[in-house]
């Protein structure tokens, strides 16, 4: 696999080696091994996967502390725009995101560290979203930051009168009256010392 480094330290893009041939394609979606060389040390102890049609836009979600998670996603089927978002108090990329578009014929992965809000808007007529998470989902636990806040400057490469969002995340707080739970001096991953 290829590690792709983005603008914000931790947020990485990975590329699988794909191998094709007349029949189709291989790669290998995960290698513990190998995650832990070139990303960091993290156990994923859960899979989600969500159905969703164009427009809709998921997010941007995070667990609070003590069950907080990082997450490495992607998309099997369509495409979607996949977007992380710093929301640790003090980071010099406070406030800022990296987002990248994760199809089902460019295979990448996007790997979300602690201390990040994540949301994703599906381009394509239907998606297939799967992802990874290294703690469990605990509902009390849930937190987000509003999809739609203007002053995230995130495009989401969707109309916004086309945007499908949940009841629940069309309430979440603006980033100027969100108060984060994390901070940049947090250890936010104390089982790996």
């Amino acid at each position: 696999m290829n590690v792709i480094k983005t603008a914000i330290e931790g947020v990485v893009i990975i590329v699988p080696r794909v191998f094709k041939d007349g029949r189709g394609y291989f790669f290998e979606s995960f290698s513990q091994r190998e995650f832990d060389e070139k990303v960091r040390k993290v156990s994923f102890v859960q899979d989600n996967e969500s159905m969703s049609v164009y427009g809709v836009m998921r997010g941007l979600h995070f667990q609070r502390p003590p069950f907080t998670q990082s997450k490495l996603v992607r998309c099997v089927k369509g495409a979607v725009l996949d977007v992380a978002l710093d929301i640790r108090k003090g980071s010099s990329t406070y406030g800022e995101h990296v987002a990248v578009e994760l199809t089902e014929d460019n295979h990448r992965q996007f790997f979300v560290p602690r201390g990040f809000a994540h949301g994703f808007a599906v381009l394509s007529q239907t998606a297939v979203f799967q992802y990874k998470c290294d703690n469990f989902y605990v509902p009390e636990a849930d937190g987000g930051v509003s999809i739609v806040d203007s002053s995230l400057s995130i495009d989401w490469k969707i109309d916004a009168d086309k945007a499908l969002l949940s009841e629940k995340d069309a309430k979440h707080a603006l980033l100027k009256d969100f108060h984060s739970p994390f901070s940049i001096d947090m250890d936010l991953y104390p089982e790996f010392k």
